[in-house]
């Protein structure tokens, strides 16, 4: 069983995209804070209508491990 969730967070053209790589879930937020809330909820949400968390391999209480993806700025 993980016990660890793995998201990722990007910029897209708009906004900032989370990813979760483990489970099927996707949000955005204006800020990375927001995005961070956002999945945290989604997350929440997305386990809520999960009737069998074995199915996914995800233990009863989890951790989210966020990767942070930035464009590297060049002079």
């Amino acid at each position: 069983m993980k016990k660890i969730i793995q998201a990722k967070i990007y910029k897209g053209e708009d906004a900032y995209v989370g990813e979760c790589i483990d489970i099927p879930v996707f949000t955005q937020g204006k800020t990375v804070d927001e995005v961070i809330h956002n999945l945290e909820e989604a997350i929440e949400l997305f386990f809520e209508d999960v009737v069998d968390r074995e199915a996914y391999g995800i233990d009863q209480r989890p951790g989210v491990l966020v990767n942070f993806e930035i464009q590297p700025q060049y002079a």
